[in-house]
């Protein structure tokens, strides 16, 4: 996993103020140690019915925490898409 430990706890910290249950799991490229650059991307499972503007509010935060570019995939359980299973299935993770 390309990520380090303060990394991986800011990342959590950042994505619990906006989404305080959840679930974090890093998937894509930063999964594989034999892969260069790559953005961030993180699989989130939460209990939250609206989740619209916190997922806004946590990439902002996370875009300017870690200095490069992120992506979210926010399961609130209320439908289901194919990248939810290939990132839980393929990714690690974080809390």
């Amino acid at each position: 996993m390309r990520m380090n430990s303060e990394q991986v706890d800011l990342s959590v910290k950042v994505i619990r103020k906006y989404f305080a249950d959840a679930a974090v799991w890093l998937f894509g490229s930063r999964v594989d140690d034999t892969r260069k650059g790559g953005d961030f991307d993180f699989y989130i499972e939460t209990a939250l019915p609206d989740i619209a503007l916190p997922m806004a509010r946590a990439r902002g935060e996370l875009t300017d925490s870690l200095g490069m570019k992120v992506d979210l995939a926010v399961n609130n359980h209320t439908g289901d898409k194919p990248i939810f299973r290939i990132a839980k299935a393929n990714g690690v993770r974080l809390a």
